[in-house]
Order: structure tokens, then sequence, then C-alpha cells
């Protein structure tokens, strides 16, 4: 059952919201107009009570421990722990981990037992967020603050909200007596976020494996939940992202006075060769995945970008749509590889000729694309054998995860509950997570999250970082309806 709130003058606080989510009976539509303290979906009474008041409980532990990188995650961890064992789970299934090099990059892996019909699930969830300066934000980041029907903090979005919806629902599960027919792991890790270096993931599958070994696995931070002006648009199932792919591009000269220019000034050199770079674009290269998004998108549009959406998803796409679908950084972006320039640098002295400039290029590598290919192209482009090219940040495979379609209709199915009429796409993240961990070593991984998000006001990472009071409930139902559908099929 899921409940809708009616919101009057003002805003509900979050105690109203979730007493008149277990009080009020309602269909909630997709297509109508959401406000922060708007209606969320919710289980049972007897589950949703607990459940709602615990991860608003865990959301506040989480934002108000503070997990940038010169701090860690092993305070949070600690805290989850104790939880999850008061909530019953055993000690050797409540198991913390931290390297012995970085004692603060500690990480929780959390199991849920089954029936063994099926191999394991495992949801991914990272407690690092990025740093935050008091004097940039409307509120102290690193508490958790409810204002106007908003919840605010530093990771509430990105993603302590999604832990806290994790750790209620797998709590929630343990106290109802549900045993899946595969058991249901959640790791809590470290160090995602830029700057860190002890990435939980990849540390636990390099030497713990067996803890968190699976057949598939559940990232909600690669997931995405969109809406704009309001109307809940879709939910993503993420099941590919680029490859993050760095250049460094420098050329020299002798240099001399400035008072005696030259035809080689190497900071005209290299402007040149940039201007070539900023005319460049890749060939269009779809993959299962976006052929599958913009076929489903196009749902979502109407007049001239509705048919070239389709034009594209079908291979008939002509010159003209594609230019129209290239000139918007977000259809761009998935229809092709993508370099830009980031940085530059040059120069020594204001009455100096340059002798030495450089420039940082970060590509971003389509699924089934290689790194050489796409030096290949840089350098044609370029077109100067004066700028030496060389790679500063390889690349890391990471290869697709099939649009399974058993996934998809059970995600379909837990979606149209919730939401009725909300579609599902399935994408490809041109960022990066922690699937790129999971994916080469043969795991399907796929981002999948609930939480709706206005595309226009993205705030991860930025000043005032929020979710919606009744969004953030909305999470948590969802995130227990999807756990428990998954966990009580064998396979998908």
């Amino acid at each position: 059952m899921f409940s809708t709130l009616n919101r009057r003058r003002r805003p509900a606080t979050g105690a109203a919201v979730l007493l008149l989510m277990l009080l009020t009976a309602g269909g909630a539509q997709a297509a109508a107009p959401v406000t922060p303290a708007a209606t969320a979906a919710t289980a049972s009474a007897a589950t949703a009570a607990p459940m709602q008041v615990q991860a608003r409980e865990l959301l506040k532990e989480l934002v108000d421990t503070n997990t940038t990188h010169a701090f860690g995650s092993t305070a949070a961890v600690a805290a989850l722990a104790k939880r999850f064992r008061a909530a019953g789970f055993a000690a050797e299934d409540v198991v913390e981990l931290a390297p012995p090099d970085h004692p603060t990059k500690g990480n929780l892996v959390v199991r849920l037992r089954g029936s063994g019909t099926g191999r394991p699930i495992l949801y991914l969830g990272h407690l690092d967020v990025v740093e935050a300066r008091r004097e940039d934000w409307s509120f102290d980041p690193f508490r958790l603050t409810e204002r106007d029907g908003w919840l605010y903090g530093r990771g509430v979005i990105d993603m302590k909200g999604q832990d806290a919806a994790m750790a209620a629902a797998l709590m929630a599960l343990k106290r109802e007596g549900f045993r899946p027919a595969r058991d249901l792991i959640v790791a809590f890790t470290a160090d995602e976020e830029a700057g860190g270096d002890a990435n939980g993931v990849e540390w636990l599958f390099a030497t713990h494996r067996p803890l968190v070994e699976a057949s598939l696995v559940i990232n909600p931070d690669g997931g995405e939940a969109g809406m704009k002006s309001g109307r809940r648009l879709y939910v993503g199932m993420q099941t590919s992202e680029k490859a993050v792919l760095t250049f460094e591009l420098e050329t020299t000269d002798k240099g001399g006075h400035s008072s005696r220019p030259t035809a080689d000034n190497p900071i005209y050199r290299l402007a040149i060769a940039l201007t070539h770079l900023a005319q460049l674009r890749f060939p269009v290269h779809l993959t299962a995945t976006t052929r599958l998004y913009f076929e489903r998108r196009a749902a979502l549009e109407h007049g001239q970008l509705q048919a070239d959406m389709h034009a594209l998803a079908a291979g008939t796409a002509d010159a003209a749509a594609i230019d129209r679908l290239s000139a918007v950084v977000e259809t761009n972006i998935l229809m092709r590889t993508t370099c830009t320039t980031t940085q530059i640098e040059g120069g020594h002295a204001q009455n100096a000729l340059p002798q030495r400039v450089r420039a940082t290029v970060q590509c971003r590598v389509l699924p089934g694309e290689t790194p050489q290919s796409v030096e290949s192209t840089l350098r044609n482009a370029l077109s100067d054998p004066r700028i030496a090219l060389r790679v500063i940040v390889p690349a890391t495979p990471s290869p697709e995860s099939p649009p399974a379609p058993r996934l998809l209709a059970a995600l379909e199915s837990v979606v149209s509950g919730i939401w009725p009429g909300v579609i599902v796409l399935p994408q490809m993240s041109a960022g990066a997570t922690d699937s790129v961990f999971t994916r080469p070593l043969g795991l399907p991984s796929y981002g999948i999250d609930g939480m709706f998000d206005d595309l226009d006001d993205g705030r991860a990472h930025g000043r005032d970082e929020r979710i919606g009071v009744a969004a953030f409930a909305d999470e948590v139902e969802f995130t227990y309806r999807l756990m428990h559908r998954l966990a009580a099929t064998p396979s998908l």
C-alpha cells in the first residue's frame, strides 16, 4: 500500500509525514507535481513505522559523522555495526574491516542469510563524502537539518541517504523474519570519492573476496531517479559507465625575451591544436544500453526531439538529427566518446617567451572502444608532431552489463507499484562509480536508485545538498521493496 499526503499551507515535518503515511490511503500519480513534503509510498504499517523512523535516525547519525577523506569512515562503520548487532544480526554476519595501513578507512559487510537456493546479491554503498565548508552553506553541512520539507546535509544525496535506506530496509527484513532465496549482502565502503587512497570495494574484492562474492551487484550510487518541474519522469537502471582516460599535451621552445617575439610561441602552437580538439566529434556509437535508452526516453519527449530519438534508436537518424542531438550535452555524451581540455599551464615570466606549455585533456570512453583508438584519434586531430601526447591516467575498461530482461521487469514492477506511470530507463553513466571494480571481475552490476532528484537542481557535491523529506521516505520504501523482490528470486 502507498499513501497520499495532502499538503496545505506549510510542509509537514518529518514526523508528521511518517505518521500520515501510515494513516492515509490512496494513490499517488507519477505525473502529478511533487513537493518536498509530498506523499511517500509505504509498506504495511507494521513494517513502515519502525523502518521509516529508523531510517531517519540512521541518516542523522551518518550525516552528523564527518566522513570526508581527512576523517575516514571507520567511525561511521562502528556506529552502523552496533545497530546491526542490536537488530539481531549474528556477529559473524556483521564484519568490520579496514586496511592495516589505512585504519581510518573502515568498511562494513553485513549479510542476511538465505536458503541458498540462489547465489548472493551484493548491494554497495560508499560512506565517504566530499568536503563541505560551513561558510559556503546555509546550514552546518555535517548536521542533518530539516527545513521547509527538505533534509539538508552533506551526503544526503551522495550517498548517505541511500546508505541509511539500505541499512533500514535490511534491518526491517531481519525483523520480519524474512528468509530470502539467496544471501543478501550489503557492503558499506570507504573512499569512493576523489582523493581516496583506500577504495573499499577494490580492497574487499582483492583481499576478502569470499565476504562479498555474489552473482549480481546493485550499486545505488550509479542509479538515477529523474524529475523536472516537480514531476517524476523515470527511474534509471545503469548498466555501464564510460572509462576515464586522461592525457597531457606538452610543447616546448627555446624561449627568449618578450621584446623579440617569434612565430614559434608554444602557447599559440598549443592553442591552435586545442582549437582543433574543440572541433573534434567522435563517431556516434550506440551500445545495447544507449539504444534502449533513446528508444524509451523518446516517450518522455515530443516533437522534433522525440522524432530524433526514435530515429537514433532505430539506426535511421540523418545528419541533421545527429547534429541536433549532439548540440544537447545530455544526449551528446551518451552518443559518443568525448574528450575535453580541463587544465592549461604555460610560461614562467611576464616578460619572457614561454619555453614549455602543457594542457590536460580528459576523455570519457564508451564501453567497447579502446584507449589506443582514442589516442590515435587525438593525435590526428591535434595534427602537430611538435606536441607530445602522453597518458597520465590510464583507462580502466569496464564492460557493459547486459540490460537483463528479468531484472528490468522486476524493477519495472517495483517502480509501477509505487509511482504508476514512471518509466524505467536503461542508462550508461558518463561518470564513474565503484561498479568499475566489479564489472571487470565478471559480476553483472547495475546502478538502481529511487531517490528522486530535480534534474535542473542537482546539489550532490555542491552547496546546500538536500533531499525532500518525502523523497527520502520513498527511497526507503523503494529500497525495501526492491531488496525483497530480488532476494526472493533465485535467479535473474
